[in-house]
């Protein structure tokens, strides 16, 4: 049987070119824009500079303007002139709409979308729990997720990556961290979705769980939960290490570039093997 006959005529040469190309060719973004959110610190900051480093034009957007100039500040001098910052609230429809069509105005188009804003606030036992607490969650982590994906798939024309970052919360539960474990197995189902149904479209949707990892919004969030009294699961892992930032912009790099061309709709998870 010729197996070929699974493949369009355009697919198929899209295959054949992708398995002659470099290596370094592959793992680069020469002449792609990116969007990333939640970008002026921690993770979504060591993601932006992999991409930048990897060709990309950047467009850093966060909540906080102040560590959104320290973040731009940050890359080489070389490197600035692929970045740009943009004061985004990801829970508002049009600060998102604005985010996208900033990207696009500055490049004439979107191909690489990283979903990173995310809070870490502990929910409390489900008897006390606090309505207000647990729909900010939701509002930042799913709906924050969901508008993001939104306006970046109206403007990848052809091929694009849209990238989500979960958490290893979203494969199991964590005690006193019940809203913030509904919203990453959310953004794991919003993930597997969309990567059905903008396929058609070229469109890649994948997402990254990264276990604990060493960033200042995460040492924030590890004083109020243990502050709440509430315990984190074991923190040890085969590796005998959590993770860097950087541990984690490796992955979301090769998750977005060409090295992953036939992946789609699948959840890598990044945590020393805590969870294995």
């Amino acid at each position: 049987m010729d197996m070929m006959t699974f493949f369009s005529e355009e697919s198929r040469r899209e295959a054949e070119a992708l398995a002659h190309r470099s290596i370094a060719s592959l793992i680069g973004n020469e002449g792609r824009t990116a969007v990333v959110t939640g970008a002026a610190r921690g993770i979504g900051l060591a993601i932006s500079h992999r991409l930048v480093e990897s060709g990309a034009y950047v467009v850093l957007a966060d909540l906080r303007a102040d560590d959104l100039a320290k973040a731009r500040d940050s890359f080489p001098q070389a490197f600035r002139a692929r970045t740009a910052t943009l004061e985004v609230d990801v829970t508002r429809a049009d600060a998102v709409r604005a985010l996208a069509e900033t990207a696009v105005a500055r490049t004439g188009r979107l191909d690489i979308w990283v979903n990173n804003a995310g809070i870490f606030p502990p929910s409390g036992a489900i008897q006390e729990a606090e309505d207000t607490v647990f729909q900010q969650i939701l509002a930042v982590n799913v709906q924050g997720v969901f508008m993001g994906a939104r306006e970046a798939a109206r403007h990848m024309v052809g091929k694009g990556v849209i990238l989500n970052i979960a958490s290893i919360g979203a494969i199991r539960g964590q005690n006193g961290m019940s809203g913030y474990s509904a919203s990453k197995h959310a953004v794991a189902g919003l993930t597997r979705s969309l990567a059905l149904e903008l396929g058609k479209f070229g469109i890649r949707v994948m997402a990254i769980a990264p276990g604990l990892t060493v960033s200042p919004g995460n040492a924030e969030a590890l004083e109020r939960v243990q502050a709440a009294g509430h315990k984190l699961a074991s923190l040890s892992a085969p590796l005998g290490r959590i993770a860097l930032a950087d541990d984690v912009a490796r992955v979301a790099l090769f998750s977005v570039s060409d090295m992953a061309a036939m992946m789609t709709g699948q959840i890598l998870v990044i945590d020393g093997g805590t969870t294995a």
